[in-house]
């Protein structure tokens, strides 16, 4: 098996890990972990890992100046993006979650813009506009309750403002990337993660009830914690040594159809005319904003 299809078979791993997580851990919260104490549980979890797999990787000392931009990293990729994204999926539908988190790369795009100046073509403006009206579409209009989602337009709200603090990061996180090795970064990342999210999230970890938690709800936070927190990342990380970042992007629309699908089959949620009218307009959307421009022809 040559190494690009294996990188093919990483991306689309960690995708459908992605995609999985929307139903396992909504389908844990609130019965046995609450969704702030889920992010202690998960921080600390990947904090260990990637610590214990650093001696595998480059010795490598942060320098004081990136410090500050770290700090910025963790409270946006580790504290608001998750705090917001399980307290949203707690009150939403998985299906819901998956659809409106596919919009980063638009929010990436609009960042960006505003940020560093990146210049917005015409079709990358209908994108926006199509993308947005989507994921609106089912905040505004998704009926405000359903069996375990008690607030569907605040929790889709909420996930938004997820996706909102996860592209701030992407563009805050991208000059180190290219400066310390990912396992470092990691380590760093949520070992600062459990500092910063420790006041929020212990009231709800101290309430779970660990000794008489069944089999079903460990091995349901063990693939939270293992599978889409750590798991996914080095599989990205492996993919990109073989396939460029704009290929590893496009793998972003397995996680609403894998979500789909496994949301429906167990029976965690439903289609409607709604959820697929929304998940067109923003799978249309990205594909506007993430298109590259046809290259053109020399005089």
């Amino acid at each position: 098996m040559n190494s690009r299809l294996l990188a093919i078979l990483a991306a689309i791993g960690a995708g459908t890990i992605y995609g999985i997580n929307h139903t396992v851990a909504k389908g844990l919260m609130p019965v046995y972990i609450q969704p702030f104490g889920f992010i202690l549980l998960r921080v600390t979890g990947a904090a260990i890992l990637f610590w214990l797999i650093s001696p595998l990787g480059p010795k490598e000392k942060i320098a004081t100046s990136d410090w500050p931009r770290l700090l910025g990293c963790a409270v946006l990729g580790m504290c608001i993006n998750m705090l917001f994204f399980f307290k949203g999926l707690n009150l939403t539908t998985p299906i819901n979650s998956s659809v409106i988190t596919t919009i980063t790369p638009i929010i990436v795009l609009v960042l960006a813009a505003i940020l560093i100046k990146e210049k917005i073509t015409l079709l990358k403006t209908v994108g926006i506009i199509t993308g947005l009206a989507g994921a609106l579409g089912l905040i505004l209009f998704s009926s405000s309750e359903v069996r375990n989602a008690s607030n569907i337009p605040l929790g889709n709200f909420l996930v938004l403002i997820n996706a909102t603090s996860y592209g701030l990061y992407l563009i805050l996180v991208k000059p180190l990337t290219s400066k310390y090795h990912p396992v470092t970064l990691m380590k760093w990342l949520f070992t600062m993660a459990i500092i910063i999210n420790l006041p929020f999230t212990l009231k709800e970890f101290t309430q779970v009830e660990w000794s008489s938690l069944p089999t079903e709800a460990i091995f349901g936070m063990s693939f939270v914690v293992v599978g889409t927190t750590f798991l996914t990342y080095l599989l990205n990380v492996y993919a990109l040594r073989q396939l460029s970042a704009s290929t590893i992007s496009a793998f972003v629309y397995l996680q609403p159809l894998i979500a789909i699908v496994y949301a429906v089959s167990t029976g965690a949620d439903s289609l409607n005319m709604l959820k697929i009218v929304a998940a067109l307009l923003v799978f249309a959307g990205v594909y506007m904003v993430t298109r590259k421009p046809k290259p053109k022809p020399a005089a």
